[in-house]
């Protein structure tokens, strides 16, 4: 697996950012750009190959193409395609590192907190999955809503653009522990974090988790808060949340349709606790971020 990481003492430089949407079968064109760009999927497949790699760009997934390497569709995607594109360059010179690297480089970060509190790096996959793809297209949202907006500075979309980036970072050091965790008991625990996150839009229950791992309940919300710092009903809710942030900044969903979606059957109860956690009503997230761009070549 291959990461390009570079300092961040100075914001990314934004270029431009959209959604692409097809109605018809869409084949991507041949390209060699000068800048980094990053694809997001949402919905369908798209096939890009870059550099002779082949890649199948699913929704949640993330691809990074790189400045003067050509990249082309090698087959032709149905329609209904969509993904999240963004266009950028690195102000400070940046390398390419391997796994061996970036383990090296992922131990001195969770080991030290003095590295870690100083730490002025990102780290780039050139394709991914993150765990938590919901932050990054929220973070996405924003950054596509004030390009629209015309703020007075292009910084706002430059340190808009780092976070996001950043987001993408974090969730890439922390996947990347738990593929190289030599720890069992933490990775124990982070089994059970990811089994919880793929089933936490279900109607989940603390009970229902202690159950799948062969814990006693009040034993296991102990042992989840001792190495996560918060009780495993909350991470459930909190799971909830981002998706239900997700559908309300990209999808017409009702309220009720959204509650539904995270496996929140009681729409008032969905929204009693989406104000809990964020200090705003459902309704007034999805008025905060409105403006998006779109194309479809």
């Amino acid at each position: 697996m291959q990461f390009i990481t570079t300092n961040i003492t100075k914001p990314l430089e934004f270029i431009s950012c959209g959604q692409f949407i097809s109605e018809l079968p869409w084949l991507h064109a041949k390209r060699t750009i000068n800048n980094f760009e990053i694809i997001i999927g949402i919905k369908q497949t798209l096939y890009i190959q870059q550099a002779g790699v082949q890649y199948e760009v699913k929704p949640g997934n993330v691809l990074l193409l790189q400045p003067d390497v050509t990249h082309l569709g090698y087959r032709e995607s149905e329609k209904g395609l969509s993904f999240y594109w963004f266009h950028f360059n690195f102000p400070q010179d940046y390398q390419f590192i391997d796994s061996d690297l970036m383990n090296e480089k992922k131990r001195c970060l969770r080991n030290d907190p003095d590295s870690q509190s100083k730490a002025d790096e990102v780290f780039i996959p050139i394709f991914s999955a993150p765990h938590s793809i919901e932050r990054i297209n929220i973070l996405f949202h924003q950054l596509l809503h004030t390009v629209q907006s015309n703020y007075y500075t292009n910084y706002s979309t430059y340190y808009l653009l780092t976070s996001l980036i950043i987001e993408l970072s974090e969730q890439t050091i922390t996947d990347f522990n738990i593929l190289k965790n030599e720890d069992g008991r933490k990775a124990n625990l982070e089994k059970i974090i990811e089994w919880t996150r793929i089933h936490a839009l279900n109607n989940l229950t603390v009970a229902m988790v202690a159950d799948k791992f062969n814990y006693n309940k009040a034993y296991l919300s102990r042992y989840f808060k001792k190495g996560t710092g918060m009780n495993l009903q909350e991470y459930i809710h909190l799971q909830k949340i981002a998706k239900a942030k997700d559908l309300l900044s990209r999808s017409m969903l009702s309220i009720k349709e959204v509650s539904s979606a995270v496996g929140i059957p009681d729409e008032k109860y969905f929204m009693k606790l989406f104000k809990k956690y964020e200090n705003i009503t459902p309704t007034n997230f999805r008025q905060a971020y409105t403006k998006t761009y779109m194309n479809n070549d």
